[in-house]
């Protein structure tokens, strides 16, 4: 397997052709020492050889060339010191330390990609300066364990973009000291838990919080516990950025305090916390794919402090929803007031919001008190009670009553006017002793009487083009 040098070297430097003549053959027609010699002339034109490359680009991708280590260190500090992006997604790397002098040796890098290398090993404590210039990492695929993250985060101060998606993460087994005095003073109050809170306390490793990054990427772990989010907002406080994408969420809430004789597991957070408490910066939040079903939810979502931009498609909420995608959108917008981009379309107008929030008292004003949102009574506070919209249909009516004669005999019909004149004739057959090929159709305008019934000769023509309208006349009469 190569090495980073080496694959740098097969890619930017593998060597090249001497300087080379590349030969031409010139136009026997115009050339006079070729006519008189009876042959071709030929032209030689010298091309020297590109000065050597003395550096990478900025951006540096080696994904998947099968890289298993750094190779010499000094060449690769030469080499690299342009080097601010470095993708080395899909390849062999297993040893953290090697990954950290390649950092040390590329003195601009701000971005590294190691997605799907094999650093699942629990990481030890690194005996390397803190590198101080990385600002975003992606260890997507990587199945790094919370307590490596610990020790990756603590040599990476300014890390601003973290990215851990699709690495099976159930729980967040990371926190920071907040929760060891939560639960001590719990353990305090009900000694029935202590065994409970020991257990946690050693399932839990304590460390501090990173102030430093702005943008997680949770992408696709299989989390289902907002609690377990909420250790994400307590380790990075200043956190702005948050993608949940395809995580199996069931509810933006903590789960009620169980009876201490219950065998299910006790929250370990304080019973007046908030499921925004911990996000008092984030500004963007994906929470589309969720397995989210309640309204509930979304109005939690409104309570947090600073969120602008909102994704939440493909909820299972949204399928059993009896409405159109606009209508849906405008509940979202009613029900989330201080969120300007919904599902990444443009962002919402003063006009959008207010129509909306109409729309939202009028879908709830004819449900009972019970089934009303408080946000139905803050908006009616606001816009006043408003009158039904009347609803006004232009569309013709489906059916229409005829009168229908067959012979001396009348009676009146409701007939289907987007059906064929064919499909009527079958339908009469039922009523009336002529099959459907032996019957004439006339028919008569109630209002243009004078001018005499019109045969409806065409089996394929639909009944309302004749315009029918209730009551007119259609007559039956047998072919001869």
């Amino acid at each position: 397997m190569p090495s980073l040098l080496e694959a740098i070297e097969r890619k930017y430097f593998s060597d090249c052709d001497d300087d080379h003549d590349i030969t031409i053959q010139g136009d026997k027609g115009k050339d006079a020492d070729a006519a008189a010699g009876g042959g071709e002339r030929l032209i030689s034109i010298f091309i020297p050889k590109l000065p050597p490359l003395q550096c990478v680009p900025e951006l540096l991708v080696l994904n998947d060339c099968d890289i298993d280590c750094a190779g010499d260190f000094e060449s690769i500090k030469d080499k690299c010191r342009r080097v601010r992006e470095l993708d080395l997604a899909q390849n062999k790397l297993q040893d953290w330390q090697e990954v950290f002098q390649i950092v040390e040796h590329m003195p601009r890098i701000e971005f590294l990609n190691l997605s799907k290398n094999n650093l699942s090993n629990p990481l030890s404590k690194l005996y390397a300066p803190p590198i101080t210039n990385l600002r975003g990492i992606v260890l997507n695929g990587t199945y790094l364990n919370w307590e490596s993250i610990d020790v990756l985060l603590e040599n990476l101060p300014v890390l601003e973009e973290l990215h851990l998606s699709l690495n099976d993460y159930k729980e967040v087994l990371i926190d920071t000291a907040e929760l060891a005095s939560d639960a001590e003073e719990k353990s305090d109050n009900c000694k029935c838990c202590d065994a409970k809170e020991s257990s946690d306390a050693r399932k839990y490793k304590k460390i501090s919080p990173h102030k430093a990054l702005r943008t997680l990427h949770f992408t696709g772990n299989p989390v289902e516990k907002w609690p377990e989010i909420c250790r994400l907002g307590r380790i990075f406080p200043c956190m702005e950025n948050l993608v949940l994408a395809d995580c199996p969420i069931k509810a933006i809430e903590f789960p009620e305090k169980e009876d201490s004789n219950s065998s299910s597991e006790v929250c370990d957070v304080s019973e007046g916390d908030l499921p925004q408490k911990h996000f008092p910066n984030l500004l963007f939040l994906n929470l589309s794919y969720a397995s989210i079903n309640t309204w509930e939810d979304i109005d939690r979502l409104a309570t947090f402090p600073k969120l602008k931009n909102l994704r939440v498609k493909n909820w299972p909420l949204w399928e059993r929803l009896e409405c159109t995608e606009h209508e849906r959108r405008q509940l979202l917008i009613a029900r989330l007031p201080n969120v300007a981009i919904l599902n990444g379309g443009g962002v919402i107008t003063p006009d959008e919001r207010e129509d909306a929030e109409r729309a939202f008292i009028r879908h709830y004003m004819d449900k009972p008190e019970s089934e009303r949102p408080q946000r139905y009574f803050e908006l009616t506070a606001k816009h006043g009670k408003l009158d039904p919209l009347v609803n006004i249909s232009l569309k013709p009516d489906k059916r229409v009553k005829i009168i229908l004669t067959y012979g001396d005999k009348s009676e009146s019909r409701l007939v289907d006017i987007y059906r064929t004149v064919a499909d009527l004739k079958v339908k009469l057959e039922k009523i009336i002793p002529l099959t459907a090929n032996k019957m004439r159709l006339y028919y008569l305008d109630q209002d243009y009487k004078d001018c005499g019934p019109e045969e409806m000769r065409y089996p394929n023509k639909l009944l309302y083009s004749y315009n029918i309208q209730a009551g007119d006349e259609i007559i039956v009469d047998e072919k001869k």
